[in-house]
């Protein structure tokens, strides 16, 4: 009310309202009536509820309650109803994909499709038939028509994951789809219309990328309307309890498992460079650890122990150093070993040798986290 008295009009807040059930966020609008003389003589209070997030642990759905969780949820809240295109910026396994599912599910496009797609791991030959689809014939293998992902998500939402990920030759298709709303099928000469809203987000730094000229600067301003950054899981070491108890019902939902307080204090202890993707990772392992109802602080442990990623709170990562096993790799190639296994060969070895975070260890193999993880879990 204080904002709406000071400024004589409509002000709208994100408040966390205690209900019969629990905690929910509400949106609060307040309304000044203003008198004869012009000052507000009355308020209208709205109070609308967030379908989405949670102040208490979920099933599904975003979980938090953290100033920083909060101030991006409030974002979400403001833009959802529009038609603005959105950037998600944040470090990996902070929740891009579950915002981009918060935004849509909050849009008047609710009840059509959201559409996700993973620009790392599209092909440049294949971009612009799996995003425009194709006619028969169009090039080789194109055995019949096929739609593309565009017109999947029409009425909807497309998320492009990874949007830093795009090849700069195909970013300018990309353009054209969002200056023109229009697009063509390849091996079509028809327009066709794009009836969607744009959700873009990467953990990559974007502005570098456009000053070092790998990512096109008109594109960028396309995709960043309305920019909302994520909150790395360190920032909101206050939500953590409440993640791992939601992190928990997700993992072991048949168990009915708990968290002792033992637990949660080894939780709150570590370090997570791969944010709440890690958090639910360790969570995991512990429950495959516990044989009983209750996760105590000594599952916590083994399952720090038996992985890679998690580890003390302010502890230094650890450089990436090549092995004598990884540098043998190099050898293959004058006896004739395809690049295919050289490169098994060779991650294999620095993925053994690497002692730090995943995330770490893609930044510098120069490629995205989901990338790496893939490439390892082809390799077993």
């Amino acid at each position: 009310m204080a904002l709406s008295r000071e400024s004589g009009q409509r002000e709208r807040v994100l408040h966390l309202h205690h209900t019969p059930h629990g905690e929910a966020y509400v949106n609060i609008e307040l309304a000044p009536l203003p008198g004869e003389d012009g000052t507000p003589v009355f308020f209208v209070e709205k109070m609308e509820p967030l379908r989405v997030p949670e102040s208490r642990p979920n099933v599904q759905g975003l979980v938090g309650r953290a100033p920083a969780f909060r101030q991006m949820l409030e974002l979400v809240a403001r833009v959802a109803p529009s038609r603005a295109a959105v950037l998600l910026l944040g470090e990996s396994g902070t929740g891009k994909e579950l915002v981009a599912h918060a935004l849509h599910d909050a849009s008047p496009r609710a009840g059509k499709s959201l559409v996700a797609v993973d620009c790392s791991s599209l092909p440049e030959a294949l971009f612009e038939s799996e995003l425009f689809g194709h006619e028969r014939g169009a090039f080789t293998g194109a055995a019949g028509q096929r739609g593309g992902l565009v017109e999947a998500a029409s009425g909807g939402t497309l998320f492009l994951d990874e949007v830093g990920d795009i090849p700069l030759p195909m970013q300018v298709k990309l353009l054209r789809l969002l200056e023109t709303g229009t697009y063509r099928r390849v091996g079509s000469t028809d327009l066709r219309h794009a009836d969607i809203r744009v959700v873009s987000a990467t953990h990559r730094d974007l502005p570098a990328m456009v000053a070092e000229g790998r990512f096109r600067e008109d594109l960028y301003y396309r995709l960043c309307t309305f920019p909302i950054r994520l909150p790395a899981l360190r920032e909101r070491t206050e939500d953590i309890a409440l993640l791992a108890a939601a992190l928990l019902e997700r993992v072991a939902s048949p168990r009915h498992l708990r968290l002792s307080r033992d637990a949660l204090i080894q939780l709150s202890s570590l370090d997570y460079p791969g944010n709440v993707r890690e958090l639910r990772n360790l969570l995991e392992r512990a429950t495959l650890l516990c044989d009983g109802d209750t996760v105590e602080g000594v599952h916590i442990q083994k399952a720090v122990d038996t992985g890679i990623w998690a580890r003390p709170a302010r502890h230094s990562p650890t450089p990436l150093v090549l092995q004598p096993a990884a540098s043998s790799s190099v050898a293959a190639v004058a006896s004739g070993s395809s690049l295919k296994s050289l490169e098994r060969d060779t991650l294999r070895a620095l993925a053994a040798a690497h002692t730090g975070s995943r995330a770490e260890l893609a930044a510098q193999l120069g490629m995205s986290e989901r990338s790496l993880y893939r490439k390892l879990k082809a390799l077993g």
